[in-house]
């Protein structure tokens, strides 16, 4: 049974804005730092944005300004809304979750979902 499902990706001009969503289990989301990861043709894996359990986050210098994480305790659910979409926003995205102080190739990992910006 998958622990972390991500949803929302799709195909975007420039300049537009999508909203990926990662539902979780509850024992995952309720004890664990929630990130967002992407990974474009080629490239290495690379942080996007995380928000701990106290509702504070941190952005990637490429996305600031322009992305927005956030998370919903009532639905297990965090959210990455990305808005000002950039070609180099290609990539698939990947959801992920661990435990505080923890190495992120620890946690546990979504399967991913595209995200595809047109110029």
């Amino acid at each position: 049974q998958a622990q972390l499902v991500e949803s929302g990706g799709g195909l975007v001009q420039a300049g537009g804005s999508l909203r990926l969503s990662c539902e979780a289990s509850r024992s995952i989301f309720s004890s664990n730092v929630m990130g967002w990861f992407r990974q474009a043709q080629g490239k290495q894996r690379e942080l996007v944005a995380l928000v701990t359990t106290a509702d504070r986050t941190t952005y990637a210098d490429s996305v600031k300004g322009r992305f927005t994480i956030s998370r919903d305790n009532a639905k297990n659910t965090v959210y990455l809304q990305m808005n000002l979409l950039k070609p180099d926003d290609t990539a698939v995205y990947y959801c992920a979750a661990t435990p505080t102080g923890s190495s992120w190739s620890r946690g546990s990992w979504g399967q991913g979902t595209q995200v595809t910006v047109s110029s």
